[in-house]
């Protein structure tokens, strides 16, 4: 299910110069951001939380899920180059699954470790703060990797779409309409978040159960049905 060279091409696509680049615009501002606030207030728990929480989980993480995701596939598509990929003799799912794990590991990478970062420069931990926090950013990759590699296969505004989704649906529309927040991938996190710190300044507003249930079954079905766009995509070009 994991091939090395798709893997390898992979990540050669998502780590060049240019989107290297705007993948640690976001970690950066987050650390300087961490650093400046740390020096103003000094160490405060809640601070920290504000800052995790309102920067990190609900702007960074999801802003660079949408980058790898759809950066692991959306531009061979576009350019056609995917037609030299699918004329190996590779298996669909195994090129899907391949691309999500090369996309959930950049979007870990460059989301958890610098939230881990910033959390111990704001509070050095404190009431696991930095932990709760750098474990909701690692399963939201995981599941944000895979809604926007599915987006990256089946539309070519992959990106605007991505977007749409994490920062109009889960911040504004989540900010307004209390059910909305049941379909947030930046809920189900928190929720798991929640868990790790057992206290009130990392909360959800989905159990931890129905988050997790969600996390699955949104990341199984997302990966399953990319792999059956693929599928379909070769058809097509057969035909």
């Amino acid at each position: 299910m994991y091939d090395p060279t798709v893997a390898r091409l992979t990540y050669r696509a998502l780590l060049g110069r240019r989107r290297a680049l705007i993948l640690c615009a976001l970690p950066v501002l987050l650390i300087v951001i961490s650093a400046a606030v740390r020096g103003f207030t000094g160490a405060d728990d809640q601070t920290a939380a504000d800052v995790l929480g309102g920067f990190a989980l609900a702007t960074m993480v999801p802003i660079i899920g949408v980058i790898a995701g759809t950066g692991a596939i959306g531009p061979e598509i576009d350019d056609g180059s995917v037609v030299y990929l699918l004329a190996k003799p590779l298996k669909r799912p195994t090129i899907i699954f391949t691309k999500l794990i090369v996309a959930i590991a950049v979007t870990m990478a460059f989301s958890a470790v610098p939230t881990f970062i910033a959390g111990m420069i704001l509070n050095g931990n404190g009431q696991q703060i930095a932990v709760a926090y750098t474990v909701a950013a690692l399963v939201a990759s995981i599941a944000y990797a895979a809604l926007f590699l599915l987006l990256g296969t089946i539309t070519r505004h992959a990106v605007v779409f991505g977007l749409v989704y994490a920062l109009v649906w889960e911040a504004l529309f989540g900010s307004l309409v209390s059910g909305a927040r049941t379909l947030s991938v930046q809920q189900w996190a928190l929720a798991v978040g929640h868990e790790v710190t057992g206290g009130d300044l990392v909360t959800s507003d989905v159990g931890l159960p129905t988050a997790t249930v969600l996390l699955v079954v949104v990341t199984v079905l997302a990966t399953w049905y990319a792999g059956q766009k693929l599928r379909t995509l070769t058809l097509a070009g057969e035909e």
